[in-house]
This record gives structure tokens, sequence and C-alpha cells, in this order.
């Protein structure tokens, strides 16, 4: 899922916050910091991005990770020398 736009409970815009709230936590600013210097004050604005999880990123990561036997099938072609490929 992507961030929702509004809080789900008072309707205030919080989507514009995500990439600076990761930025901050990334920077190794702690969440409860990060949520008062975006001036994120109410307790359902500050549940919404802190238990946001994007499924998209990792979703992404997932979809077609290498198969172990094609990293082995790799490693043995790159152990042939090339005048026996030829």
């Amino acid at each position: 899922m992507i961030i929702p736009v509004r809080c789900f409970s008072c309707g205030k815009v919080i989507g514009d916050m995500w990439e600076s709230y990761l930025r901050m936590l990334d920077a190794g600013i702690a969440d409860g910091d990060a949520m008062d210097k975006l001036g994120c004050k109410r307790f359902c604005c500050r549940r919404m991005i802190m238990t946001h999880v994007d499924l998209i990123e990792k979703l992404l990561k997932s979809i077609c990770p290498p198969s172990r036997k094609m990293r082995v099938l790799i490693r043995r072609l790159d152990t042939i020398p090339q005048n026996e490929l030829d």
C-alpha cells in the first residue's frame, strides 16, 4: 500500500510527511522526535505514519529473487575459461 493521503480518524493531510519521516529515521532520529519535528501532534496521525508498512517496496524486492540454482550455474560458468565457451 502507499501511505494514505489523510489520517483516517481526523482527516489531517499526512501523505507529505512520509518521505521526511523515513529520512529522519535513517539519520538516527527517534520515532517520537521525528514526529514532533514534522509537526505531527495528534496520536491518530502519529499512528497512521508510524504503523504504515510500505508493501510496494517489499513486493518489488521479492517479485523475482535469484534462485539458488541460477546462482550456482552462474558461478560455474564464471570458472570456465573463455576459449572453451567459444
